[in-house]
């Protein structure tokens, strides 16, 4: 029924454009501030409805980025259309393909570090971690804390839904009979996991964006560590108390990793420091650096694929008989495949669709609202609140494009806020979203609201600390 109405949905929006072509013409571009025309409205209606439909994913099974991608496509149609009746085609397809080389750039880099993920997983890394977790023996408080902690520190390197994934696992395996410590934990590790991502420059698709887009220098980034753990430490010891004092029995299960597995951990940080040598030594784009990382991941594919026999060799009892990665050698066109493909591509449509109503006007407008007449460090903070409710990639892309005049300091906190917000609801961020569904029945949306104060404390009292210790970093 969901799949029906977006079509007629679709078909509705395309009418529209098709038909309203004289109207859109007619609209008079005065600086082509278009905030007050048909084609903005229009835009900015076909945009609200495509997200309404990506807001609803959990319950249409609708994939996210197909709303948007048509979405943009619309909405640059009827810029494009409006823009040919008056003179501005070359200005409408020079911001469009400007948008296009930010995609570009953001979604190879990505790429990049998903088949790095990917390959890892491939290797067993982290199913071997998640073994040792489980077969060691710790009660629910102590697990409580490692996994948070882990997840905090795993996410600046892998994405924060893949780290809260594997500790979700971890915790299920240990206590699944157990609700609610299956529930605080989920909570306290999608916290973790969205707070560590915030003070890496790869933690977070947003914090990428801010260092790929020069706001920040690589560096400074880790001056968010001491809020972000603020941000994670905070809720945690609140809910510390609400864990039971057990326990369990430990497990048998034992994993090891895969050959060549360590070998794929130590190029991936080689990968990340060509990126960032790239960047801040040749004054190159970071994605190249990555893609040459991607070559390195190849070669060594190569050479695996080659001693494959050395695998199959391993093959002597029934137990590892069954395993596909034993039987089959690597082959590092299999991890890309695995790519979080749909995020790829809503990425695009996000990207499209945002600049397309900043060239309308839009985030002009909002750019003034917020930063003018609010101040910067009422809308940073107001920009993380937003990111529970709406994804922090078009919001942080948004503020990308408003540009507005900030110190390091005030880009900082837009980088903490958004990528912390994310943790007042579950539905705010990826890793929540995925842990409902992994922990279906468990870890819900109203269990996750009972600790959203307890959360919420946690992003005030980093957001303080962040502008006490960093202070330097607003005068510059």
């Amino acid at each position: 029924m969901n799949i029906k109405k977006n079509k007629y949905s679709i078909l509705f929006a395309a009418f529209v454009l098709l038909f309203s072509g004289s109207a859109l013409a007619n609209e008079v571009v005065h600086g082509w501030d278009m905030t007050s025309s048909t084609v903005g409205y229009f835009s900015l209606a076909i945009f609200a409805l495509a997200y309404l439909f990506v807001m609803a994913e959990e319950f249409t099974h609708l994939r996210k980025s197909k709303p948007v991608i048509i979405a943009a496509g619309i909405i640059w149609g009827s810029i494009a259309w409006v823009a040919g009746q008056h003179g501005m085609s070359v200005e409408a397809e020079q911001a469009v393909r400007h948008n296009l080389l930010e995609y570009a750039e953001l979604m190879l880099f990505l790429l990049v570090a998903m088949t790095y993920v990917n390959s890892m997983e491939e290797r067993n890394v982290f199913d071997a971690l998640r073994a040792w977790l489980i077969k060691s023996g710790f009660g629910f408080r102590a697990l409580f804390w490692i996994t948070g902690v882990l997840a905090f520190f795993i996410s600046p390197i892998a994405d924060n839904l893949t780290t809260a994934l594997l500790m979700c696992a971890v915790i299920m395996a240990v206590g699944g009979d157990n609700k609610k410590f299956v529930s605080i934990s989920c909570v306290n590790i999608v916290v973790a996991a969205n707070a560590g991502g915030a003070f890496s420059p790869f933690g977070d698709i947003t914090t990428l964006m801010v260092w790929q887009k020069g706001m920040v220098d690589f560096w400074d980034f880790f001056a968010l560590f001491v809020p972000s753990a603020i941000n994670f430490i905070v809720p945690a010891a609140i809910m510390h108390f609400a864990i039971p004092d057990v326990k369990p029995d430990a497990s048998g299960e034992e994993v090891h990793m895969q050959r060549g597995a360590r070998r794929i951990i130590f190029l991936f940080f080689l990968t990340i420091g060509t990126a960032v040598s790239f960047h801040n030594f040749l004054h190159m784009p970071p994605v190249i650096g990555m893609l040459t990382g991607l070559g390195y991941l190849q070669l060594f594919g190569f050479f695996l694929k080659k001693t494959a026999y050395l695998d199959r060799a391993k093959i002597d009892n029934t137990e590892n008989a069954g395993r596909m990665g034993d039987v089959v050698a690597f082959d590092v066109f299999n991890p890309i495949a695995r790519a979080e493909w749909d995020t790829l591509l809503f990425f695009y449509g996000v990207v499209l669709c945002v600049g397309g109503l900043g060239f309308l006007g839009y985030l002009g407008m909002a750019s003034e609202l917020m930063y003018a007449q609010w101040g910067a460090t009422s809308a940073n903070i107001a920009v993380g609140i937003l990111s529970a409710i709406v994804d922090n990639i078009p919001v942080m892309f948004a503020v990308l494009t408003m540009n507005p005049e900030m110190s390091t300091g005030q880009w900082l906190l837009v980088t903490l806020t958004a990528g912390v917000g994310g943790s007042l609801l579950s539905i705010g961020s990826a890793a929540g979203v995925a842990l409902m569904g992994q922990a279906r029945g468990k870890y819900t949306f109203f269990g996750h609201l009972k600790w959203t104060p307890a959360i919420a404390l946690g992003y005030a009292a980093s957001i303080y600390v962040h502008m006490q210790v960093n202070s330097a970093y607003f005068t510059s």
